[in-house]
């Protein structure tokens, strides 16, 4: 294409570029019809996030490990990011109480190492994928301390259930002491320059308390077992 004229240089270009975007819609298409296959079963599940940094002899490891072991042996599947730290917590949780244990593993640049405790596991290449696959098949959302992930996955949750594009379900922060300075910013910033509504806050709760997580999602979410 060297000595081509420029205008014809750029309709092979963009030519190519629409190639380019029309295949990329089918690996997207494809991508959505395998979530939905891999994921249909798993209702009700729980979805719990955390920081992929966090150590097993971490506090917040162990409690991220007991609370999915309960929700487990209660009957709730629970689904991760299928990485480690608070993600194999809750896999491994889940796995040792019995229940269904779900890793969404992602692609990324410095390629994430998946948890050996999913026992159902799905890779995605896309995170708005991911994240929608987790908002379909959870009846509720966990967030252990992380860091930018976690904290997009919480706004995502509570900005869904604010605009009413999904029906409410239990939105957890599991720490207080670690997510009292966001609180406190969200109460004394947002809340009071009015950019929220003050019924806004009860869309998610703060709790440390393992038994008080499960014990609010088995009240929003009951089981069949639970309703005899």
């Amino acid at each position: 294409m060297k000595n081509t004229p420029q205008k014809y240089r750029e309709r092979f270009v963009l030519e190519d570029l629409s190639i380019q975007e029309s295949w990329r819609i089918f690996r997207i298409m494809a991508e959505f019809v395998e979530g939905v296959e891999g994921l249909c079963k798993l209702y009700p599940a729980v979805a719990i996030f955390g920081s992929a940094r966090t150590r097993p002899d971490a506090t917040y490891y162990q409690l991220a490990e007991t609370i999915a072991s309960m929700l487990a042996k209660e009957g709730y599947s629970v689904v991760t990011g299928g990485g480690p730290g608070i993600m194999e917590a809750a896999n491994k949780g889940a796995m040792e109480g019995g229940g269904i244990s779900a890793g969404l593993n992602i692609q990324l640049p410095h390629e994430q190492r998946p948890n050996p405790y999913a026992t159902v596991s799905l890779n995605f290449r896309y995170f708005f994928i991911r994240k929608v696959m987790l908002v379909k098949y959870a009846v509720a959302f966990i967030c252990l301390p992380g860091g930018f992930g976690t904290l997009d996955e919480f706004f995502e949750a509570v900005t869904l259930i604010q605009t009413h594009k999904i029906s409410p379900f239990p939105v957890i922060l599991v720490g207080s002491e670690f997510w009292k300075g966001l609180i406190d910013w969200i109460t004394k910033t947002i809340l009071k320059e009015a950019m929220i509504s003050p019924e806004d806050m009860s869309i998610f709760h703060v709790l440390d308390d393992p038994k008080q997580v499960v014990d609010v999602i088995k009240k929003a979410v009951p089981l069949e077992k639970d309703l005899k």
